[in-house]
């Protein structure tokens, strides 16, 4: 095969990259684009409502490298995948955070894995290396840690964190576009709110046992603010009304799925909150009670985890941040302290 039927047999590839008041990582960004064995045909940066002084950053930038930059309002990362999808054409779909890096040859392991002839096939997924915000590596692989892989069973894909990340991933743009993207009013799990859709409609995966790309994990990310306790309780509620209890069927999942899944989580953002003496720490307490009020409402959740529950809630909101230390302690309670415990 020459180089030019070559070139022509491989299918094109886009990788967009949302963008909000992060030039201090960009630029590192796009160099492990630009530097990729197989190069990407298409790169779209989005722009999603960052400061003056940012965007300017972002657009001196552009200069020096041959990428699409989009500038729109604040909408979140999903609503920004979803415009950087929406202005180019390529038949594969990249994405990468901001502050975080590919592997030189992400594209080559997973273009090379696309299986051959299937009709159905949604995307391909690798692992990843955890990193400091500076790039300093702290793991060679972490999604095999915190998940099973491949995906087979839908329980799998409720009971816990999926560990699928769109920045380790090739996803189909057909498939893509037939679940409707990125849910856009999520700040956090929509990327497990994309996967679950995709495998609902029957779209197949393959994982790849080998890290295409870098996590850097630092206090700015995302995933350590309020934004993302907010978009934990939506992505919860949206799950129990996606899968309600069938006990004809022995299928309880919000007592066997989402409340080992995400109990544990909003109870210890409480205490994180009262600790830290977060700003934010009043809404928090309300998006625990809101819980709480759910888990009551469900009549196969146990008495007892109902009562401490209500308890430990009770007490976020009258002890003050000098005496966190008593929710850490209120949190020993047998069933609260169960929940807080990952069920495998």
């Amino acid at each position: 095969m020459t180089q030019a039927s070559a070139e022509a047999a491989k299918p094109a590839v886009a990788v967009i990259i949302p963008f909000y008041n992060g030039s201090r990582w960009i630029g590192r960004a796009l160099l492990s684009v630009f530097q990729q064995t197989v190069p990407a045909d298409e790169i779209v940066v989005v722009n999603d409502g960052s400061s003056a002084e940012e965007r300017v950053a972002l657009h001196d930038l552009g200069t020096s490298y041959p990428i699409r930059i989009i500038d729109k309002p604040n909408g979140g990362q999903g609503s920004a995948r979803n415009a950087g999808v929406d202005a180019c054409s390529a038949e594969y779909l990249c994405f990468l955070d901001q502050d975080d890096f590919y592997l030189p040859d992400h594209i080559e392991v997973l273009v090379s894995n696309i299986p051959v002839n299937q009709q159905n096939f949604g995307f391909i997924y690798g692992d990843c290396m955890e990193a400091d915000g500076e790039g300093n590596i702290i793991r060679p692989s972490m999604v095999k840690e915190h998940s099973v892989h491949p995906k087979h069973s839908i329980i799998d894909l409720v009971r816990s964190d999926m560990f699928i990340l769109p920045s380790a991933s090739l996803i189909d743009r057909k498939a893509y576009e037939a679940v409707g993207g990125f849910d856009e009013q999520f700040t956090g799990y929509e990327d497990d709110d994309l996967f679950i859709r995709l495998f609902m409609k029957g779209y197949t995966s393959r994982f790849v046992d080998r890290p295409v790309y870098v996590w850097c994990i630092h206090m700015e990310s995302t995933s350590h603010s309020v934004l993302m306790s907010r978009s934990r309780f939506r992505y919860f509620k949206k799950l129990k009304d996606a899968f309600p209890d069938v006990p004809d069927r022995d299928g309880y999942y919000f007592r066997d799925c989402f409340v080992p899944r995400f109990g544990r989580t909003f109870v210890l953002d409480v205490i994180k909150a009262a600790h830290e003496r977060s700003p934010h720490r009043s809404e928090v307490n309300k998006i625990l009670r809101d819980y709480a009020v759910v888990v009551r409402e469900n009549e196969y959740v146990g008495r007892r985890y109902k009562l401490e529950l209500a308890v430990f809630a009770t007490l976020a909101t009258i002890v003050p941040n000098e005496l966190s230390g008593i929710l850490r302690l209120a949190a020993r309670l047998p069933q609260i302290r169960r929940s807080i415990v990952k069920e495998q």
